[in-house]
């Protein structure tokens, strides 16, 4: 039976009718597939996960896990593990990154920065997800080097570069696992943040979470990898939230130096826009996604930013900015 016949098939036994609509509901990047499933005036979205490359179990733990906080994520209205078939409610099409702009992104941050709180407050602890270690961190990083340098631009290191990269994957790694560990979504971001109308925002894609550093969700929503906000006004989102963090409990009281923390969130960006500058260049060289290409450049130029106010990486950032991003344009000039 085909994959389409048995999403249909599986959506009419729950239904229990025939007639309803299914159509494309969103892109992923990974091998999970999204339709929206329309009956009369009503709607939902169908997960469809193959079994081999993507189980629901992750996604089915962590929606019981953050649903405990209080924070909205979709409700699981049926489910076929053996198939990879999951019915959930729909939150709509409207994303965080389709509505963003200047006179909202206080308030549309305010409540993505609130349910962030929640998470990490009140989230899963210890044992109950895997932890973001080092050997995760340093992977993470390697797709920067495998994938993008290597695969996608076909740039060859020197020894001395190579020592270079792995140096400082070295220090950010150490700059991530000295933070307090807390409930990492790893991907919590305007393309994943949803207006639903009630109990904003909706949040997506979060089967990946982690036990991990504080800042890693706080630098993935406000140094996003999709939309660029001034340095000082990322600045003052991320300090608002240091302070939150103190009063909810989230933050030691021996964390309260908001130097360190703002230290801690720029190194944390630089890890995150590493690995994913690499996972665009996976999407496009090894599952024939290009959409991401045109993400790369302003990723890594956050990182260039950011490396040059802090000396340890500034050779990162003049690496990145002397060898990749002309190797990258002159790779997007020459597939035009």
């Amino acid at each position: 039976m085909s994959r389409d016949r048995a999403r249909r098939d599986w959506v009419a036994a729950w239904l229990g009718q025939a007639g309803f609509e299914l159509a494309p509901a969103s892109e992923d990047a990974s091998f999970r597939r999204y339709f929206r499933v329309r009956s009369g005036d009503e709607s939902w979205i169908l997960m469809d996960a193959p079994p081999d490359r993507e189980p629901l179990g992750p996604f089915l733990r962590v929606t019981d896990l953050l649903r405990a906080t209080g924070v909205n994520v979709p409700e699981v209205l049926a489910r076929d593990e053996a198939q990879g078939f999951l019915l959930l409610t729909d939150f709509g099409s409207t994303l965080y990154l389709d509505v963003l702009d200047e006179d909202n992104a206080d308030r549309l941050y305010g409540d993505a920065l609130g349910a962030l709180a929640a998470i990490q407050a009140c989230g899963p602890r210890g044992d109950e997800l895997p932890p973001y270690d080092r050997e995760l961190l340093l992977a993470e990083m390697d797709l920067f080097r495998d994938w993008l340098l290597g695969t996608h631009l076909r740039l060859a290191l020197s020894p001395a570069e190579e020592r270079l990269l792995q140096a400082c994957f070295a220090l950010l790694a150490d700059a991530a696992l000295e933070q307090p560990r807390v409930c990492v979504h790893r991907d919590y971001h305007s393309r994943n943040l949803m207006l639903t109308g009630r109990h904003d925002p909706g949040i997506i894609d979060y089967q990946d979470a982690v036990i991990g550093p504080v800042t890693y969700d706080l630098v993935s929503l406000l140094r996003d990898c999709y939309i660029a906000w001034p340095r000082s006004r990322v600045e003052d989102w991320a300090l608002g939230y240091h302070d939150l963090a103190l009063q909810s409990g989230i933050l030691p009281e021996d964390a309260a130096d908001e130097a360190r923390f703002l230290r801690w969130f720029d190194w944390m960006g630089v890890q995150r826009h590493l690995k994913a500058a690499g996972i665009f260049a996976r999407l496009y060289r090894r599952d024939g996604k290009p959409g991401y290409l045109a993400d790369i450049p302003r990723t890594l130029n956050y990182l260039v930013e950011v490396t040059a106010g802090h000396p340890a990486l500034a050779p990162l950032g003049t690496l990145v900015q002397e060898r990749v991003l002309p190797a990258l344009a002159e790779a997007a000039r020459s597939e035009a």
